[in-house]
Order: structure tokens, then sequence, then C-alpha cells
């Protein structure tokens, strides 16, 4: 398998928080999620392998050439989303249109105002950015940046500001993207909405306090681990075979490993597939601080 990016000994260090990879590997050709709760590392992460903080330790390496960040063309192979003030406030659309005209050698302003009419954008170019709502603003840099002939996207939270239905688009319009070259072009988002981006998620990337708890292809994550549901009597004995478990007077339901299902033999459990969203929670459960 190829790599889009490959990195090691990725560390960085704040004042009570330290970010700690030992390896990263994100696949080619796929999309990937970065699934953590508050504070896992993910922003940290995610500016790191998008160039904006330069301030850590590590080897990171990028396409099938092994190219560094700062390496002639690279960061125009990238593009890239990121939370608060991306824009200055004061910037209208026309001007944002402007600024990446003369940033990057691959955008094309014809593509960039037809999205921004696709997205339902105000197509007044004189709007400024903090006129925008967030979900809007949000809407203004996925059409700025897949108006440019990228190979790989970092998006960080993009799914956050956006209401149900722009996130089905944004689905969409990854698919799209990874479709138009297919095995080429790659995409890396971080996401709280694990449920509206499961359909999007290829691999999925589990980060807690830093380090990274649990990877793999969705597929094979779907094979590693079950949900399982049994009655009332059984809860107490099926506990400490189960990742997580949730009680009620009527019964248990849990994320068990596929391999220990032999230890609930004899507790007429039934067995189903998890969905994405309950895989990460049980894993982030066992690796959070908060206590349940």
């Amino acid at each position: 398998m190829e790599y889009v990016i490959t990195g090691s000994n990725i560390r960085k260090k704040f004042k009570g928080f330290a970010l700690d990879i030992p390896q990263l590997q994100i696949p080619q050709g796929f999309a990937t999620a970065l699934i953590g709760e508050n504070g896992a590392g993910k922003t940290t992460l995610l500016n790191i392998l998008s160039g904006i903080r330069l301030d850590y330790k590590g080897e990171i390496q990028y396409f099938a050439q092994k190219s560094r960040i700062d390496d002639a063309g690279v960061r125009d192979r990238i593009g890239y989303t990121g939370p608060g003030n991306y824009y200055l406030p004061h910037w209208t659309i026309k001007q944002v249109e402007d600024a990446n005209r003369l940033l990057f050698t691959r955008f094309q302003p014809e593509s960039y105002r037809n999205l921004c009419r696709e997205l339902a954008i105000p197509m007044d170019m004189g709007k400024e950015a903090r006129n925008l709502s967030d979900g809007n603003r949000m809407k203004l840099m996925l059409a700025a940046v897949l108006s440019r002939d990228t190979e790989l996207l970092i998006l960080d939270e993009p799914a956050s500001p956006l209401d149900p239905l722009m996130r089905d688009k944004l689905c969409d319009m990854i698919r799209e993207y990874l479709v138009s070259r297919e095995g080429e072009r790659s995409v890396f988002f971080s996401t709280h909405n694990v449920a509206d981006m499961e359909n999007v998620t290829d691999y999925a990337i589990v980060m807690e306090q830093g380090q990274i708890v649990e990877q793999g292809f969705v597929e094979d994550l779907k094979e590693k681990y079950v949900l399982v549901k049994g009655d009332a009597e059984y809860i107490d004995q099926a506990a400490p075979i189960l990742v997580t478990q949730t009680r009620s007077r009527f019964g248990f339901e849990g994320i068990c490993l596929a391999g220990r299902l032999d230890e609930l033999a004899g507790m007429n459990v039934a067995v189903e597939t998890p969905t994405l969203s309950q895989i990460c929670v049980a894993v982030m459960k066992t690796h959070s601080q908060l206590q349940f």
C-alpha cells in the first residue's frame, strides 16, 4: 500500500499536554477521518501536517516521492482549511479569490465562482467574510480549496459549522474529489460528527491524549469489534469481557472485541455490526480522562 503521508516520532510538548506519535501512515487514495474528543491533539497534528506549525520534533514525508513540506511545489499540491479566522475578517469574497489566485498557481477562478453558486454562498463579491455565517464561511473555504488542482486535502473540522444538508453535500464533494483521479487524491479530515461523516470515511484514526489509540480501514474495524446486546441477568457477568457497556433495567448493550465473543457463550447475546461512531466512542471511553 502507498501512503500520502508518512511520519515517525512526531512530538510536540505543551504545558500539561504532549503529542507523541511514533508512527503515522495516511493511506493514499482514500478519505481518512481523525477522531477524538476535545483536547486530544487533532488540531495540533493537522497544523503540523499542513506546515502551519513547524516547532515539532520528528520526520514527515509527503507523496510517493517522499517529499517534505518545504520542498518546491509541495504546498501547492496540498489544500488546507482550518477553524477560526482562516481569512482576514475584512476580506471580501472577491479578495478571497484574488488572494488564492496570487498564492496558488493551480487555483481556478471560474471553478471558485461556480462552487460559490453551487454551495449557495451569497454572490455579493463585496461581502466581507466576517458578515457571513459560520456555515457560509466554511463553505467559502471549501469553495476556494476545491478550486485548486491539489492531490491532498487536510481539513480541520470541516463539518462542525455545517447544517445536516450541507454535511451530506460535503461528503459528496469529498467523494467526487477522490473519484476524479482515482487513487491519486487523498483526504485527511478531523471530525466530531462521526455519524454524519461515516459514509465518506474509508480509514479512521482515533486519538486520545496526544496518542493514536486505534486505526484501520472502517470495514476492518467493523470486523474487529462487534455490538452485543443481552439480558439484564447477565449484566455483571458480561461487563469484564466488553470494551464498554451501557446498562438498563431491561438488559445491556456494549462493544466487544470479536476475538472475545466466545467468552460470552451461554449468555444468549445478540450480535450486530456496530457503526463507526459506536466503535470510536467505545475506544475513546477506554482511554479518556472522563469518568463513566
